[in-house]
């Protein structure tokens, strides 16, 4: 394994932090995440026009950058360390590759070259608490039980008598669904006796689609509450889904293309959170510079080096961590929670060491931690990721029995007690 980045890559990475620095600061942050969108729109064509951001790992046949997943978990790092606002993690990680792995050839045509140019944002209208099940990054969601019953629950399809699919149920906590071009629902069509999910796509502005943003606690990345009351939706595929090469079982294709999904969305997690554990570290390493007590910076403090030392090491083991599971997307759940772990120890000791004035819930240090308890809370916990990946390796399992083997010598017979007389 080859640790180092290439040129290409050193090169998007410092073309992000130079853009970002001057476009995405604290107080930019703030105003971007209170607009309408809730991310600032002209930066966010920025990204796509110059970099092309949103299509890094989309195949340049439909007008993406054609580069490797890695490419985009390595460039999501600057925009964690910026807490970018914007509708990258849905479109870019959660609904393109959707797209191109069950789209037919000519839903691929009409809306990849879109979503990689960043003329369309996408969202995926998953509960906000079981997106991790879906992902596969908390627990097996092979059957679709995160999507509901097929008896009720969730989001349920029908095919009306002209053949159209219509979409009624609702999903909450569903990520940039507010403000996105396309929903991608996941759904149970068939009935109960045949239930499966489905993927559908449903575009703003059609009938019968309400969407309402919800309060979060981080504003970074917004949450949206969906309804869908009886809404015309094209299926994601091609074909009849109930003919004999249609989906099978419960969850189809959908749910393993979720979890296939779930590894490469686990790794970008990764590298946003531990970008941002970084500059938590930075800015807290600037700050106990300058900040004076008995005359002294309360960086030369011995206990606070002691601190900062630790946090240095968990904040380079989370980095450790995600450039692992760039180049194997498999370790993507445990580099996901490490880097959790690092950005929640990060946030907290900012907020301790920047002393009474980073209690306050208006400092910039609460950033930091408003992302690191949303994170986990939508995608972890840490010890259910932890415990995932275990089982996925087989270490709960019990140890296989030792063959008998043949014994050599023949054993004696049992000794046997005489008869009194």
């Amino acid at each position: 394994m080859d640790a180092a980045f290439t040129a290409e890559q050193e090169g998007i990475r410092r073309t992000l932090r130079e853009v970002l620095g001057r476009r995405c600061g604290p107080d930019r942050v703030k105003a971007a995440v209170r607009t309408a969108d809730g991310y600032d729109r002209e930066l966010w064509e920025q990204l796509s026009r110059e970099i092309g951001l949103p299509g890094l790992a989309v195949p340049e046949e439909y007008g993406g950058v054609g580069c490797a997943p890695a490419d985009l978990v390595l460039a999501c790092e600057e925009t964690g360390r910026a807490l970018l606002p914007s509708p990258l993690l849905a479109t870019a990680v959660l609904a393109a590759p959707l797209v191109a792995a069950l789209g037919g050839a000519g839903q691929r045509a009409a809306l990849l070259p879109q979503l990689a140019g960043g003329g369309l944002t996408a969202a995926r209208a998953v509960p906000g608490p079981a997106l991790s099940a879906a992902l596969g990054l908390t627990g097996d969601g092979g059957a679709g039980e995160w999507a509901g019953g097929g008896r009720a629950g969730g989001v349920q399809a029908r095919r009306a008598a002209d053949g159209a699919w219509r979409l009624y149920g609702e999903a909450a906590q569903v990520l940039d669904g507010h403000s996105a071009d396309l929903l991608l629902v996941p759904a149970h069509a068939g009935g109960f006796a045949r239930s499966r999910v489905l993927l559908f796509v449903v575009r703003a502005g059609a009938p019968g689609l309400v969407r309402a943003r919800q309060t979060a606690l981080d504003e970074t990345r917004p949450q949206a509450l969906v309804q869908l009351r009886d809404v015309e939706a094209e299926w994601l595929g091609e074909g009849d889904p109930f003919d004999g090469g249609g989906p099978g079982g419960p969850g189809g294709p959908v749910c393993g293309a979720l979890a296939a999904v779930g590894r490469t969305a686990a790794a970008v997690l990764a590298a946003e959170a531990a970008g941002a554990a970084g500059r938590a570290l930075e800015r807290t390493v600037e700050y106990v510079r300058t900040r004076e007590q008995f005359g002294r910076p309360i960086g030369s403090f011995q206990a606070v080096k002691h601190r900062l030392a630790d946090l240095y090491v968990q904040v380079q083991a989370a980095r450790s961590a995600v450039c692992y599971a760039a180049w194997d997307p498999e370790q993507g759940g445990l580099a996901l929670a490490q880097a959790l772990e690092a950005l929640r120890l990060a946030a907290g000791e900012a907020i301790q060491l920047h002393g009474g004035i980073g209690f306050t819930w208006e400092h910039d240090a609460h950033l930091y931690f408003k992302r690191a308890a949303a994170d986990e809370l939508l995608f972890g916990p840490v010890h259910l990721l932890r415990a995932h990946a275990a089982r996925r390796a087989g270490l709960f399992e019990a140890p296989a029995a030792a063959p008998a083997t043949a014994s050599p010598v023949p054993a004696s017979p049992a000794p046997t007690r005489k008869a009194a007389v």
